[in-house]
């Protein structure tokens, strides 16, 4: 069904199935588990991001101990305000496709 979705589509199955991939049996990350999957699978990203305090804000918040586990949807809440917060996003806007 994938192979007929649409970019969109396709790019939000291709991160369920990254987060399926690191998640325990109960579908949760640990903060530690998904720091290690931001710096492996979203580097680009949050590459260069490090001097910002939003930034710094959401790393330090993973690295407290706590037996918090982050579900899905909190996962992509995160990706999608790193990804605001991204030097890269300004790069993607200035690229124009043509179909």
């Amino acid at each position: 069904a994938l192979r007929k979705g649409s970019d969109l589509e396709k790019a939000f199955a291709t991160a369920a199935l990254v987060y399926n991939n690191y998640a325990d049996p109960e579908n949760k990350l640990s903060k530690a588990e998904t720091k290690s999957l931001l710096q492996s699978q979203f580097w680009h990203f949050i590459q260069g991001q490090e001097n910002k305090p939003k930034y710094q804000e959401i790393i330090s918040s993973l690295d407290e101990e706590s037996e918090n586990k982050i579900n899905f949807e909190d996962f992509m809440i995160l990706l999608v305000s790193l990804t605001l917060m991204s030097d890269l996003l300004q790069e993607i806007k200035n690229v124009k496709t043509t179909k």
